[in-house]
């Protein structure tokens, strides 16, 4: 079990780092899948006094021209290129950079992963978003916030979190613990909105990203997150599970739970299940 930091920061904290002058950057990650520029409006209605917006599509994720069968739909970007951007939010080493989003944390888990992958491991999660924030007595602004670019960051000559590819993933299926972070009916396969097929892949289990939270919207305790997530991966430890999703983004929410509990960094698949379904020659589970 490791000893990190856990990866959330709570209102008071964050106010506490404002307040002490540290160098802090604060990305706003709200968005909607369904309406891919809500979060983007509501950013510009009210947001975190000096935080940035920062976009799923445009600034999480890669291009997407090579289609699904090729990264999904959401494909991780280029390093390179997401050094470039993190430096224009005015990420430097040593620069605290705290994510936060009104969802209950899928976005901003997925800035938090990125940056860790990139090697930036000073960033942390707001746990419970705005509404945390606002019940701790902090205020929103609507406005805009005037960044401090610098330049790209220098990202670690490897990526500093582990990623499976699908042709990985295939061959070592029953070996490794492959958690999928969908809701129970989409994992299940009784509906399927987005992608080519219904169904799993075979192996997973499933675990909802939003059991990792309190009805209140905050992160369970991390010895509630432990325990929960120590009988889910029946005694697999962190470096042989790997976390999926739809598209690579909720899984991130589980690869936070896991790190706020002690347990470790898993592998990320970031292709996931759109990537992995549109390959009918892949197996599929169903039920």
């Amino acid at each position: 079990m490791t000893t990190t930091p856990s990866p959330l920061i709570s209102p008071d904290a964050l106010r506490a780092l404002q307040a002490a002058g540290t160098p802090l950057v604060l990305l706003d990650c709200g968005f909607d899948l369904a309406d891919p520029d809500a979060g983007e409006r509501a950013f510009a209605s009210a947001h975190l006094p000096g935080a940035q917006y920062v976009h799923l599509d445009r600034d999480l994720s890669g291009p997407k021209d090579a289609g699904p069968a090729n990264g999904g739909r959401h494909p991780l970007p280029a390093r390179d290129a997401f050094a470039v951007r993190a430096g224009r939010w005015g990420i430097a080493p040593g620069v605290q950079v705290v994510a936060y989003d009104a969802q209950g944390g899928p976005y901003a888990a997925r800035a938090w992963w990125l940056l860790r992958w990139l090697g930036h491991a000073d960033v942390r999660v707001l746990d419970g978003g705005p509404a945390a924030w606002q019940a701790a007595g902090g205020t929103l602004t609507d406005a805009p916030a005037a960044a401090a670019p610098q330049p790209a960051y220098p990202a670690a000559a490897a990526p500093a979190m582990p990623t499976v590819d699908a042709p990985q993933l295939l061959r070592s299926l029953g070996r490794v613990q492959l958690v999928d972070a969908r809701a129970g009916e989409r994992f299940r396969g009784e509906v399927e909105p987005l992608d080519a097929a219904a169904g799993h892949i075979p192996g997973a289990r499933n675990r909802f990203f939003k059991h990792n939270l309190q009805a209140d919207g905050r992160f369970k305790s991390a010895q509630a997150l432990r325990d929960e997530w120590t009988a889910l991966t029946a005694g697999h430890d962190a470096s042989s599970v790997v976390q999926q999703c739809g598209s690579g983004v909720t899984a991130c929410h589980n690869l936070l739970a896991m790190a706020h509990a002690g347990l470790g960094d898993s592998a990320l698949y970031p292709g996931s299940w759109s990537e992995w379904s549109a390959d009918p020659a892949r197996p599929i589970a169903i039920g």
